[in-house]
């Protein structure tokens, strides 16, 4: 039987509107329209699909909701790929990519890909959101962002992951404790003094936990700082030693405080996860090219740090 539904573009786009901006006037705001309009197309929708899509009560999107939801995302991924591709063919590289990462590696890798971008495709807009790997790979599986370099592995069968790197776990000691200038330690000198960790419930924190667990070993904590940015800083500020990972240490002028090496502990690794039920666009192969590049270039010249990526 043939299908009825009649569905445009326009009623998707109303609909990830107001999922997008929680609220029928928030959508209409967002799209320079009335109210009215944005209703009229998400009712039409529904009437035609013969399901409520967004509950009106808690404006959240019904199960139906949330299935077309993600379709419609994909949908309008696809649309601005065929833009930017079209624009590309026949000029130059050109077009808006967002590029999530997290903050870590972002202190080091963001101002030479930007730099790298500008001279290579100067008419690519690139567009950097610094944020932690749980919060990156939904947004990448949502198509609100076009690669993410986050933590792996991550487990999501929507998305595919090429290896970056991979990072020690390193010791920032201050000038005078007595880890300092030790090059490197094994985990039970590790353990014998307290040091700065980040809170019991992270990710990093828990891996490592759960790695010296199995060793017999349990760290004392000086204090527990929830951000490794954060947690950096305090570190080169003197205030204790932490561990960290390696790219957290990268970037920081000399100062009065050594790296510590710590033999027997697994490397975290980091790699770039993208969306694979979307087709890249020639602008995000272009920004993944160069991406990949920076990171083969810039990467090895940070402590503590080891290229994955494939030559």
């Amino acid at each position: 039987m043939a299908s009825s539904i009649v569905m445009d573009l326009r009623q998707l786009g109303h609909l990830l509107a107001v999922v997008e901006h929680r609220s029928f006037s928030a959508a209409a705001r967002a799209l320079h329209t009335v109210q009215s309009n944005v209703s009229t197309h998400v009712a039409k929708l529904e009437k035609e699909l013969g399901t409520v899509l967004i509950d009106r009560h808690s404006m959240e999107p019904t199960a139906e909701g949330v299935a077309v939801v993600e379709r419609a995302r994909r949908i309008r991924t696809e649309l601005q790929a065929i833009e930017d591709d079209i624009v590309s063919m026949r000029h130059e590289v050109a077009g808006e990519v967002r590029i999530g990462c997290i903050g870590t590696t972002g202190r080091w890798m963001a101002n030479p890909l930007l730099e790298e971008l500008s001279v290579r495709h100067p008419a690519l807009r690139p567009v950097l959101v610094d944020a932690p790997t749980t919060s990156l790979a939904p947004r990448v599986l949502d198509g609100d962002l076009d690669m993410a370099v986050v933590n792996t592995p991550v487990v999501d069968t929507g998305l595919e992951t090429e290896p970056l790197f991979d990072e020690e776990r390193i010791v920032v000691a201050p000038s005078g404790h007595p880890l300092a200038g030790l090059g490197s330690i094994d985990v039970t000198t590790l353990a014998s003094h307290p040091i700065m960790l980040t809170p019991v419930g992270t990710t990093f924190r828990d891996a490592i936990d759960q790695e010296l667990e199995t060793a017999g070993v349990r760290l004392q904590a000086a204090a527990e700082v929830d951000g490794l940015r954060l947690l950096a800083s305090l570190a080169y500020q003197g205030y204790a030693p932490a561990l960290l990972p390696a790219s957290a240490v990268s970037g920081y002028p000399a100062g009065d405080w050594s790296l510590v090496h710590v033999d027997g502990l697994a490397r975290r690794s980091v790699g770039l996860v993208r969306n694979r039920r979307t087709t890249p666009s020639m602008p995000v192969m272009a920004t993944k090219d160069v991406l990949c590049d920076v990171i083969r270039e810039i990467a090895p010249r940070q402590p503590g740090i080891h290229v994955t990526l494939e030559p």
